[in-house]
């Protein structure tokens, strides 16, 4: 998916593009799409240098005992993908790249590698000391998803379903869409509970959370809505009634995005200092290395994560 998407002539031509990879993965992905990248290889930062419509190369060091199966979650493949996300945050971090971009991500073979936390956005959200709310966005043909809770246990959703974390959602995604151009952003909030907790009867938390404090956020100037039930609140977004969905937990929202455009959906990662994007297809385990895997939504977070990132 990477190689193809470096393969197109536009992409290069658009911004300085740095790959931040061991040689042997990148020779690996131009064997199974059949291409060859043209690059400026550089061992060092300091040999870093671009020219226009031509991609360079950061070479990370090789995986001991060579290139990690393709396919199969591994401690060394899990290895690889943390060091090139440790030396991108870095570079960001120095001022260097303006935007990060990765391919879809295991997260079990990331963990097996030694990461404690529950993604790769809190990976990279401690790496840039970032302290404040953060959250993946879900992006398809305009319409936008922020979460309450992300990566965790289901049995653990409730309790962290708090008056202070679902106005952290709505901010950072209104904030995110201002930065998209959506001058006035329409954020509908879900409720937790089926029917939106049918008045109470189904669960409280609708009642004694979430339409508190989407009140004291419309008194806040924000044009939030809710709580709306789980069930329709993404067929009345798709109908345009709405820019964004905050859902209270992953697959609440997930489910209902990928069903909408599986192949053109945006991963957001949201409060870090610099945009950085990837696709929202996930890693594929079943097609990795057949060379059919289709780079729409890689492409379109290019496209998104260069739009940003030429805003900052």
């Amino acid at each position: 998916m990477g190689v193809r998407l470096l393969a197109r002539a536009e992409n290069a031509q658009a911004c300085e593009v740095l790959l931040v990879a061991p040689p042997s993965v990148l020779a690996s992905g131009e064997s199974i799409v059949g291409t060859k990248i043209p690059v400026h290889a550089a061992a060092t930062r300091e040999d870093l240098r671009f020219e226009a419509g031509r991609v360079t190369q950061l070479a990370l060091r090789e995986p001991e005992g060579g290139l990690p199966p393709i396919g199969q979650c591994s401690e060394a493949a899990g290895e690889v993908a943390l060091e090139a996300l440790a030396t991108a945050t870095a570079l960001a971090r120095e001022g260097f790249v303006d935007g990060i971009v990765f391919a879809p991500l295991n997260k079990h073979a990331l963990r097996l590698a030694g990461m404690q936390e529950e993604d790769e956005l809190r990976f990279m959200q401690g790496l840039f000391g970032v302290r404040n709310f953060t959250c993946e966005f879900n992006i398809t043909d305009g319409l936008w998803t922020s979460r309450v809770t992300s990566h965790v246990p289901l049995r653990e959703v409730a309790d962290l379903i708090t008056a202070q974390a679902v106005a952290d959602a709505v901010h950072i995604l209104d904030a995110a869409l201002k930065r998209a151009s959506v001058a006035r952003p329409r954020i509908a909030v879900s409720g937790l509970n089926p029917h939106a907790g049918d008045g109470g009867s189904i669960g409280r938390e609708e009642l004694e959370v979430i339409a508190p404090t989407v009140e004291r956020l419309k008194r806040d100037g924000l044009e939030a809505s809710g709580p709306w039930s789980p069930d329709t609140v993404f067929i009345a977004a798709r109908r345009g009634d709405f820019d964004a969905v905050v859902s209270m937990y992953h697959d609440q929202g997930q489910i209902a995005m990928k069903l909408m455009g599986f192949e053109r959906g945006v991963t957001l990662h949201g409060g870090l200092p610099v945009p950085v994007a990837t696709s929202a297809s996930g890693s594929a385990f079943d097609i990795a290395g057949k060379g059919v895997a289709r780079v729409d939504g890689l492409q379109h977070a290019f496209d998104l994560c260069l739009q940003m990132a030429g805003q900052r």
